[in-house]
C-alpha cells in the first residue's frame, strides 16, 4: 500500500488563506501490514526525533483508522520526505493529507477527495494548503459552516516553479504574530482586488499578467521583513523572466513560476546569486495526493 501527497504553495500573494497551487514535489509513505508497529523515515527531518517518529502523521492515521474499522492494527510504516519542513511548502498540510488518505487504504475502505478535504479541515483551518495537497492544480478556496469549498483549474506542462528555500525558517506561528489586528481600507481593497485578478488569470491561463495579480498589502512584506534577503530574491526573480515570484506560504521559500524555457536561466541565477540557498526547479502537480492499494 502506497500514498503519495504534493507539496504547495499557498497564498501566491494576495490570496491570504485562499489561493493555493500543487508542485510536484511529494512525500511518499509504503504501508505493509505487521505483526508489530514500526516506523522507518528517509529524507528531510529524518534526523529530528519528533519527524522521524512521524508522530502527528501516526496521531491522526490511528484515529482515522480506529473510526473507519472499529480496531486497532500494527503497520510498518515507510516514510520517503522529500518537501522541506517549516518553509512554506505545506509540509503539515501533507502529512495531514498523506495520514487520512493512508488510513483508508489500509483499512481497504474507499474514499472521495472532497471528504477527505472536509476531513482535512479539522487538522489545518485554512484551507490553502490542504485544498491543492488533496486536490492538484491552482485551487481558490474557502470555509463555510466547516466545510471547504473550492475550485480547481488544471495547469499546463509549459509551467516550472523555482523554488528558493533558506537555510532558515520561519514558523507559521510566529510569521502571524507580525500581521497586524487592523488593516486601512486601501489595502484590503488592493489585495483584494488582486487576488480576484490572480484566480481570472490562472482560470483563464492569463500569465503575462500574473506580475500585477501578485502583488499584495495584506501580509507578504511584513513577512519578508523578517528575512530581508528575500526582497532581493524576489527582484532577481521578476528581472529575469518570471511570470510571478511571492512567498510560499508563511514562509521561508520563494516560489516563482515561470514558462519552462525559462526555468533553467532563472534556476541558474538564483542559484548562484544565493549560493547558502537551496534552488529547486520542479512541475507543477495536477493530481494532488494519489494511492495504491
Amino acid at each position: 500500500m502506497f500514498v503519495s501527497v504534493p507539496a504547495t504553495s499557498a497564498n501566491l500573494g494576495p490570496g491570504f488563506d485562499t489561493l493555493g497551487l500543487s508542485i510536484n514535489f511529494r512525500n511518499e509513505v509504503t504501508i505493509k501490514p505487521s505483526r508489530f508497529f514500526s516506523v522507518s523515515t528517509r529524507g528531510e527531518g529524518a534526523e529530528n526525533p519528533h519527524i522521524r517518529k512521524n508522530i502527528l502523521f501516526m496521531n491522526i492515521f490511528n484515529k482515522q483508522f480506529e473510526k473507519i474499522k472499529g480496531r486497532k492494527e500494527n503497520f510498518r510504516f515507510e516514510f520517503t520526505n522529500r518537501i522541506p519542513i517549516s518553509r512554506g511548502l505545506g509540509s503539515s498540510s501533507a502529512v495531514i493529507t498523506a495520514a487520512l488518505t493512508a488510513s483508508y487504504v489500509a483499512s481497504g475502505e474507499r474514499y472521495n477527495k472532497r471528504k477527505l478535504l472536509n476531513l482535512a479541515l479539522e487538522y489545518e483551518p485554512h484551507p490553502d494548503n490542504i485544498t491543492p495537497a488533496v486536490m492538484g492544480g491552482f485551487n481558490v478556496a474557502c470555509v463555510e459552516d466547516k466545510k471547504v469549498y473550492s475550485k480547481k483549474r488544471k495547469v499546463p506542462e509549459y509551467l516550472r516553479a523555482v523554488l528558493v528555500i533558506p537555510n532558515k525558517t520561519i514558523s507559521t506561528a510566529k510569521s502571524r504574530n507580525v500581521l497586524p489586528d487592523l488593516y486601512r481600507t486601501e489595502e484590503m481593497v488592493y489585495s483584494l482586488s488582486r487576488s480576484s485578478f490572480m484566480t481570472a488569470l490562472f482560470m483563464t491561463e492569463s500569465w503575462d499578467l500574473l506580475k500585477i495579480a501578485s502583488k499584495d498589502m495584506i501580509h507578504q512584506t511584513r513577512r519578508m521583513k523578517q528575512l530581508p534577503e528575500l526582497f532581493e530574491v524576489q527582484k532577481t526573480a521578476l528581472s529575469n523572466g518570471a511570470l510571478m515570484s511571492t512567498l510560499s506560504g508563511s514562509g521561508s521559500t520563494f516560489f516563482t513560476l515561470c514558462y519552462a524555457d525559462d526555468a533553467a536561466k532563472i534556476h541558474k541565477v538564483l542559484a548562484n546569486k544565493f549560493p547558502k540557498y537551496r534552488v529547486f526547479t520542479k512541475s507543477l502537480d495536477n493530481y494532488g495526493v494519489t494511492s495504491k492499494s
